[in-house]
């Protein structure tokens, strides 16, 4: 694994909130399966298994490349530019959804038949 650049992570910024910001603000469907978090400005979004892949979408629209997870137990930071995984610093708090969040999320908004519409 190689580490990413500096100007891809800001050990000192928390992230946006608990879950997919723009799932919670009401784009797309509202219901996430696993959660990414954007190392350069915390941005919390959902993964790519996710209906509104609202992770992917950000890196992409904000030129920041690299996404790491906000799952509970997860530490490995992702470089979208190259697909590879990447070696990375410890980040603020916190660093995880919280553990009383469902997976997926967000509790009352998944469908029952969630499975049949992830990517």
């Amino acid at each position: 694994m190689t580490e990413p650049s500096d100007r891809d992570i800001d050990v000192t910024v928390g992230p946006s909130g608990p879950g997919c910001a723009e799932c919670l603000a009401g784009e797309g469907p509202g219901w996430w399966v696993h959660l990414r978090r954007c190392p350069a400005c915390g941005h919390v979004g959902c993964c790519d298994s996710s209906p509104s892949q609202h992770a992917s979408g950000h890196a992409e629209a904000s030129g920041h490349p690299v996404l790491t997870s906000f799952e509970p137990g997860e530490d490995w930071f992702y470089d979208v530019r190259t697909g590879a995984f990447l070696d990375g610093p410890a980040l603020a708090a916190p660093t995880a959804h919280p553990a009383s969040q469902p997976v997926p999320g967000p509790a009352g908004a998944v469908p029952e038949d969630w499975r049949a519409l992830v990517h």
